[in-house]
This record gives C-alpha cells, structure tokens and sequence, in this order.
C-alpha cells in the first residue's frame, strides 16, 4: 500500500525578521516575548478615546493635532441643540441599552427612523443580534438616565423602572416623553459610526408630570427655557 505524501507547510518567515526586537535574543527569551499587538495594547499610545457626544467615545490619533481638530469638530457640532434618547433593547434575556443623542427621523411611509451608534459602543453588537430597539425620549428630569445609560458599566438598568415595549419587548423607560418600538431595517457604515436605521412598528406618547424635553446643547445638558443642568456639566 503506498504511502500518502507528506502534509506540505508553508514556510514561515523567522519572527525576527518581523520583529526587529527579536533579533539577537536566545530562543527562551524569544518563546516567551510578548507580541507587537500585546505590547501596544499596553502602552496605549496609538489612539485615545475621545467623547464625542454623551457615553459616546470615538478613536483619536494621540497627537495635539488630532486632538484640537476632534474638539472643534465636537465643539461647532455642538452649537446644534438636540434631544437625549436612550436606545433599548433584550439580549440574551438581559435588557441593554445606550444614550444617543444622534437620534432622527427618516421617513413616514414606512416609518422610519435612525440612530448612530459608535463603533466603539459597547451595546450596539448586542443591540444588532436581537434585531429589534426601542427609542425613549428623555424628559428634563431624567439627567440621570442618560448619565447611567452613558456609563460603561453592566448595571445600566440598576434602579431604574420599566417595561416590555408592545411589540419588541425593549424595555421603555418609565418617565420618558414618549417611545417608538423599532425592528432593525438598514444598517450602514460611516467613518467611526454605523447609521441604524428602524422601521417603526408602534410608537406612543406617554402621560407625565414632565412635560419638557432633555437638552444637550455646547457640553451640558439643557432646558427648554434656557436652564443650565446641573450635575455632569462640561464633557471633556
């Protein structure tokens, strides 16, 4: 019986010509080095992160340059008053969810709507794999969810009060202005962000005390009669 060839490897190229580090080290010290990805990782000098909008941090060439042109994008963007919404969703039986503030809508026939989440953002690969969100629109009294859902921690939902959307199950914050309950539709890359947009499957307002919309206007969070909240302040 003949015998099968032998398995063909391709040759690979000596890690110290990859690696000009390498290059003179004995084979232990060389089997034990930590590679260039790991040592980048801890050195950190590469990047920095940069918080663009609310809970929102984007990546920023670590040079004074690339830093003053992220600011004065952020800070001229920053002139264009806006809502706060927290996008919601269920995954793996857990409720999770971020603040956005790049919030709009799309079309009404069909109903749609977008919303941008970084690349960075912790919750939006989890967000994507139910397929499903939910919008809630802050109210003035609500600082403090936005501030907990722009955290990067596990406990977002952590005191907070709600309940399954009527369609998607998405938790709706109680207290919010109003809510709209959303599939996924399209989803689109753009630079550092990816633009999300959901077709609208139920949407409602909802009876409160407040009546008045969360704000973010130049750094802070605002009021409709031109109040400056307390509490977070200037970001970055």
């Amino acid at each position: 019986m003949a015998s099968m060839p032998a398995e063909s490897h391709p040759s690979r190229e000596p890690e110290d010509t990859q690696d000009p580090l390498l290059a003179g080290m004995s084979e232990d010290a060389r089997a034990t080095w930590p590679s260039p990805t790991l040592i980048d990782s801890w050195l950190g000098d590469a990047e920095i992160d940069f918080e663009l909008r609310p809970g929102e941090d984007v990546l920023v060439q670590d040079d004074p340059e690339a830093r003053a042109a992220a600011r004065r994008f952020r800070d001229v963007l920053g002139t264009f008053a806006s809502g706060i919404t927290v996008v919601t969703s269920i995954s793996g039986g857990e409720p999770v969810g971020m603040t956005c503030q790049s919030f709009s809508s799309v079309s009404l026939d069909p109903p749609l709507v977008l919303f941008v989440p970084a690349k960075t953002s912790r919750a939006w690969p989890l967000i994507q794999r139910s397929g499903r969100f939910c919008v809630n629109v802050l109210a003035a009294d609500q600082e403090h969810v936005s501030a907990q859902m722009a955290t990067k921690g596990p406990d977002k939902f952590t005191g907070l009060r709600w309940h399954p959307a009527e369609v998607t199950g998405s938790p709706v914050v109680e207290g919010t202005l109003a809510h709209l309950d959303c599939t996924i539709h399209q989803v689109h890359e753009a630079g550092d962000h990816y633009v999300v947009i959901g077709k609208v499957q139920h949407l409602e307002t909802t009876d409160s005390d407040v009546t008045d919309p969360l704000l973010y206007f130049r750094g802070a969070y605002r009021t409709t009669d031109g109040a400056r909240r307390l509490g977070r302040g200037e970001l970055g």
